[in-house]
């Protein structure tokens, strides 16, 4: 009986060790039979796993009413579940609820899974966008649809899952693409009118005296003005349509092309006393388009100059970078540099800043007739060539820092 007793309240106290889901077993177990209290447990459990599936069935719901599509990958890179919204972006027609299939199966997309394999080597949460080109199969044939804009932000999850949100961005992309182009034939249609009223202008000028003439000559500057901002318009649109097609490659020394930029813009220079500092330029050949690169140049010196103080200097660098695979160049002035809340929209188009976070200027009236699309079009070239432009504050001089990268 001894024997008995401590076995059955040894087995007691293992079943408490053991029956710890339900949060009253414990006061349960000196009064109730080991048959009761499994069968608790297990009616505990079940209500729970029901309780479990109940919400995560919510849950799909809820993901599948989202205007958003959803991913949900395993380690081992299959498709656990997606809703309805994902299956129409990336055209899965081929899985159904309940199914484990590898997503390269059904998706064929090697950004969405390079997306996803950063984000379970990482463990961060990644972003990417990417243009996905649809097929369809028909027929026994595969049949090109059109393209789509997506943006997939990625998170990881527990055994290196990962579940992904997608976005579909080609709404914004061809309403931005039609505003651009409702914008480029307006610009279009106004260069015609422009030129007439410059022409009738220029006429009026030398047969004017005092104070008419004044007005007309005002009348001219805004005009040539507005000729210039659609020309620059329409430049900029010719280069995001067809950047290589607008390009004509020769050998060029970059030196020489700086200097020769800088000496245009000299005179203005010399009016406020700003000097430019080419001791670190060095000899380097590139291939490139000459008329376009010296436009780049001359926006870039003409943007120093507009912000530079009197009797400063512009610093200017050419050299490879320290892998030696590709040439940097670096502008820097000495002027207050830019506003950190106009550094994420530096080369926006028409984009000037707000009067409170523009770079402190002597020359109110140059940055006043500026059109705001110098930085654009020079982005825009700079592109063209496989290069990279970025606009920051130098460290040390304070002043605005402009680094251009082209490759090698």
């Amino acid at each position: 009986m001894v024997f008995w007793g401590w076995s059955y309240y040894h087995f007691k106290f293992q079943l408490k060790k053991i029956l710890t889901a339900s949060p009253d077993i414990e006061d349960l177990v000196p009064t109730l039979s080991p048959t009761s209290l499994v069968r608790r447990e297990i009616l505990y459990l079940q209500e729970q796993c029901q309780q479990q599936a109940e919400e995560l069935q919510k849950q799909q719901h809820i993901l599948d009413l989202a205007p958003v599509g959803y991913l949900h990958i395993d380690g081992d890179n299959h498709l656990l579940w997606c809703n309805q919204q994902a299956q129409q972006l990336l055209h899965i027609d081929r899985w159904k609820p309940g199914q484990v299939r590898l997503l390269l199966e059904l998706v064929r997309s090697y950004e969405l899974d390079q997306l996803i394999e950063q984000t379970r080597e990482t463990q961060t949460p990644q972003v990417k966008e990417w243009v996905l080109y649809q097929t369809a199969y028909v027929n026994h044939s595969f049949i090109n649809n059109r393209a789509i804009t997506l943006k997939g932000l990625s998170y990881p999850l527990p055994q290196k899952a990962v579940g992904v949100f997608l976005e579909n961005q080609q709404p914004l992309v061809e309403l931005s693409r039609s505003r651009e182009q409702a914008f480029s034939d307006l610009t279009h249609e106004l260069r015609t009118p422009l030129t007439a009223i410059s022409l009738v202008a220029e006429t009026l000028q030398t047969r004017l005296q005092n104070p008419e003439r004044r007005w007309v000559e005002q009348l001219l500057t805004e005009t040539d003005r507005l000729i210039h901002l659609v020309e620059n318009w329409l430049d900029l649109s010719q280069l995001e349509n067809n950047p290589h097609q607008n390009l004509s490659y020769e050998s060029l020394e970059l030196r020489e092309l700086i200097l020769s930029a800088w000496k245009t813009l000299e005179p203005l220079a010399q009016n406020k006393q700003v000097t430019l500092d080419d001791s670190g330029l060095s000899e380097i050949q590139f291939s490139g388009d000459r008329s376009r690169l010296y436009q780049v140049f001359l926006n870039l010196f003409d943007n120093s100059l507009k912000y530079s103080p009197p009797q400063s200097i512009i610093t200017v660098t050419l050299g490879l970078t320290d892998n030696d695979q590709a040439i940097q160049i670096d502008i820097i002035d000495q002027g207050s540099g830019f506003s950190q809340g106009d550094l994420p929209y530096i080369f926006e188009r028409l984009y000037r800043g707000e009067s409170s976070r523009t770079r402190t200027g002597t020359d109110s009236q140059s940055r006043r007739q500026g059109s705001g699309l110098g930085l654009a079009i020079a982005q825009e070239i700079v592109h063209a060539h496989g290069g990279s432009i970025v606009a920051q504050n130098h460290p040390d001089l304070q002043g605005a820092w402009i680094k251009l990268t082209f490759p090698l």
